[in-house]
């Protein structure tokens, strides 16, 4: 069986291409700014130690999950499984989602990489593959039981997702805004071990550029993920300020400029061509930004909450 009318986006950001992927085929109309500010995703930014390509997946999604009610999408956590659990947990998890399948609810998976679980025959589940067909990380099919397409690399998340009453406008914005603010003043809520969230993440990509540990592929793919975040925040401020007026409006339309500058600068970062002396005072540069951002968000939130 398939579920018709579900396509994951490709978005960088794959967790969100997901959530795109979702909210259209429960026909939730809403823009994709407001889909990673209103779940606070355009807000995030995690970086390891040694900015390894991992920081857009291994942060703490309690808070991101309660976001996501807010815009009418809930999804649940299955578990975690990794390939010393028994094949017997596994096949337990698979048969609840051929039950939320058979009952039109689309589920994903979190591996290397984020896809969403679309079907399924006797054999194997079918994925969506958000960019080229031929990146190993993002197998179409994995096969029940044994989950082989993961080879040695199975570290795995499974979630599904029903459509549920949203929040007014209101609440949308105001809790989303209260996370993109505590991500930064409270950021080892969110985070795991050799991981930093907020300011700390930039702390995080500066030195291990100053110190060469960081790694290549990682610093690139980091720079895009985080980039079309603030590109989304720009985006999402741009639609706050056309629908609301006087000074809040205002500020908003300054954070969206403000988001859009940052989103640009960490594209710069994104450069494989450009050494690390030279992504250095750029990183630098958006910490300041998004310092900045996060007290205009407090500003805008004093007004907004009036």
């Amino acid at each position: 069986m398939k579920l018709e009318n579900l396509k994951q986006s490709k978005l960088n950001t794959s967790l969100m291409g997901v959530m795109r992927g979702v909210l259209d085929y429960y026909d939730i109309k809403i823009s994709d700014g407001r889909a990673f500010g209103g779940s606070g995703h355009a807000f995030l930014i995690n970086i390891h130690e040694v900015v390894c390509p991992s920081g857009p997946y291994c942060w703490k999604y309690d808070r991101f999950y309660r976001l996501l009610q807010n815009l009418g999408l809930q999804m649940t956590h299955l578990g975690f499984f990794h390939k010393n659990r028994k094949i017997e947990e596994r096949k337990k998890a698979e048969d609840i989602m051929r039950q939320h399948l058979d009952n039109k609810r689309p589920c994903s998976v979190l591996n290397m990489d984020n896809q969403i679980i679309y079907g399924y025959d006797d054999k194997v589940f079918f994925l969506s593959q958000p960019w080229d067909p031929k990146c190993e990380v993002t197998p179409p099919r994995l096969t029940s039981g044994t989950w082989d397409e993961f080879g040695d690399e199975i570290h795995t998340d499974l979630f599904f997702y029903q459509k549920i009453h949203p929040a007014d406008d209101a609440s949308v914005i105001r809790d989303s805004l209260h996370y993109a603010l505590d991500l930064f003043k409270n950021p080892d809520q969110y985070n795991f071990e050799k991981y930093k969230i907020g300011s700390g993440a930039y702390d995080n990509w500066i030195k291990a550029l100053e110190q060469d540990k960081a790694h290549e592929h990682g610093n690139w793919w980091n720079a895009t993920v985080w980039s079309e975040c603030r590109n989304m925040a720009g985006d999402y401020f741009a639609e706050i300020a056309k629908n609301y007026q006087g000074e809040a409006s205002k500020i908003a339309e300054d954070l969206s400029a403000l988001y859009k500058e940052i989103a640009d600068l960490l594209k710069q970062v994104s450069n494989k061509e450009m050494d690390a002396a030279g992504k250095i005072p750029i990183l630098v540069e958006v910490k300041l930004k998004d310092e900045e951002a996060v007290q205009e968000i407090e500003e805008f939130l004093g007004v907004f909450e009036k």
